[in-house]
């Protein structure tokens, strides 16, 4: 994935939707916030986690994600859940 520096941000965000997708069997959607740690990366990453209709209704988690400083997802953890059409104001959950 990358050369002795280390991935590119673009090649983190890629390879950690692909793995948290891997690993819990549901797309990821977005990347809401993503930083550089001494570690090596934190992402939070939005998934659907059950479709609903109408769309808004939808229920999303969103997952924290860490990788080492080479983009290996090394944890993740689920923060939140909430439905697709509420504002951050009104979600559940710790973030």
């Amino acid at each position: 994935m990358a050369d002795d520096k280390g991935p590119s941000p673009m090649e983190v965000l890629r390879e950690a939707r692909a793995q948290l997708a891997e690993l819990t069997g549901r797309a990821a959607e977005t990347v809401s916030s993503f930083e550089r740690t001494e570690d090596g990366w934190t992402l939070d990453i939005e998934v659907l986690e059950l479709a609903r209709v109408p769309d808004t209704m939808s229920l999303m988690a969103s997952y924290r994600v860490d990788l080492d400083p080479q983009g290996r997802l090394t944890g993740y953890r689920r923060v939140s859940r909430y439905e697709r059409g509420r504002s951050d104001a009104h979600r559940g959950g710790g973030r």
